[in-house]
């Protein structure tokens, strides 16, 4: 007995040990290739993806799981390409546009044309200006940046907002339930209402309504429900998504003539949504568009 346990135990241990380090290596191989595949893609290859073993194990779910973390990669690398591309076209437009003005502006020896020149330079300087700063909150948006929140009155802000727009030139009605608390950004918030009134008053023909209200309740969740409501030519169907995309016009020239980037329903939405709401585009009762801002209301306080 102790002859066979001397000679039969190595020998049954180097089995052993033969039998498993074969058995691992062939269970951890479709891991290594996932590991090699992943370490030869670089920001240029985001579009390659890591081989799926048929075996339908773990192994399995961490390479899907792997290549839906690549395909999102892979998006936001579209997102960002075609964020800058867009940005640079809609830069582009009012320097080129700027320096024009100035070139003949100082071409021009009549003083009395100067004040036109120089007044077109400024409108110019203006819109660059409200476009630096758009793009500047999307950046903070797509950062992360956390929201200084806080329990607010929504009516209250809304009705800020809407009176210091009384001598626009499509008037503003509104018609606000109170005590409507929210837990928001007042500065972020009141940025999403004044894009969705600038929104209704750039084509509204004779007037805006801002309406705000509550739903839900029982078992579901209460909200905050903001309408704004204009009476222009409304949005097609099939556009109501597409409004919320970045440099989206759906009326290119008229939206450059009113100053317009197709930047003010994209930052409101993303802004909506930091805050836990939603925004979407439905059907006016008189044909026009109609905006619907969504919030979670602030629990009241036993």
């Amino acid at each position: 007995t102790t002859a066979a346990l001397v000679i039969g135990m190595p020998l049954l241990l180097a089995t052993v040990v033969l039998v498993t380090w074969r058995v691992t290596g062939h269970a951890l191989r479709p891991v290594e290739a996932i590991r090699a595949e992943v370490a030869g893609i670089s920001d240029r290859d985001l579009h390659r993806r890591v081989p799926v073993p048929a075996t339908h194990d773990e192994v399995a779910r961490l390479a899907e799981t792997m290549n839906a973390t690549l395909d999102r990669l892979e998006a936001s690398g579209i997102r960002q390409r075609q964020f800058i591309a867009d940005a640079s076209h809609e830069l582009r437009s009012p320097i080129t546009v700027l320096r024009t003005q100035l070139e003949v502006a100082l071409a021009v020896r009549d003083p009395e044309l100067w004040p036109e020149l120089i007044g077109g330079a400024l409108e110019d300087i203006e819109r660059l200006q409200r476009l630096a700063a758009d793009l500047l909150l999307l950046a903070r948006i797509d950062a992360a940046q956390p929201v200084t929140a806080a329990p607010l009155d929504l009516g209250a802000l809304v009705r800020e907002v809407v009176e210091a727009r009384l001598g626009d030139r499509v008037p503003v009605r509104v018609d606000l339930a109170a005590d409507v608390v929210v837990t928001a950004g007042s500065l972020w918030l009141g940025r999403v209402i004044t894009n969705l009134v600038d929104n209704a008053q750039r084509y509204a023909e004779r007037g805006v309504e801002v309406t705000l209200r509550t739903a839900g309740g029982g078992a579901g969740p209460r909200t905050a429900v903001l309408e704004v409501v204009d009476d222009g030519p409304g949005i097609p169907g099939a556009d109501r998504e597409r409004v919320f995309e970045r440099f989206t016009r759906l009326d290119d020239s008229r939206s450059r003539d009113h100053g317009g980037a197709g930047l003010g329903l994209a930052i409101a939405r993303d802004l909506s949504s930091h805050h836990g709401g939603t925004l979407t585009a439905q059907d006016g009762a008189g044909g026009g568009a109609r905006l619907v801002l969504r919030l979670p209301l602030t629990p009241r306080s036993p």
